[in-house]
């Protein structure tokens, strides 16, 4: 917290050294602004992913309930849906 403070600092004695040169996008080097929702699922993701169970992700996230972190955090990339994209060109394709 106190580095993300003084960088904040620091980037505002540079916007007044800049005067009217500033040029503010509202973004750290073009990047968009990241939730802590977003890395926190991200996480969690990640470890389900690398074949950590269930039980430890509900443990890690703080949830009692392992449908909980389930359902609102772990996410499934594209890449994993290709399976499922699989078998249903099998099914919809015809013998």
């Amino acid at each position: 917290m106190e580095a993300l403070k003084t960088f904040r600092a620091t980037q505002a004695v540079e916007r007044l050294a800049a005067g009217e040169g500033y040029k503010g996008a509202g973004y750290a080097n073009g990047l968009r602004r990241v939730r802590l929702y977003d890395a926190r699922a991200s996480c969690l993701t990640y470890f389900a992913d690398n074949g950590v169970p269930d039980h430890l992700l509900a443990r890690w996230a703080g949830h009692t309930n392992v449908k909980t972190t389930k359902k609102w955090y772990v996410k499934p990339d594209v890449a994993d849906l290709l399976p499922a994209a699989e078998a249903w060109g099998g099914l919809a394709g015809g013998v």
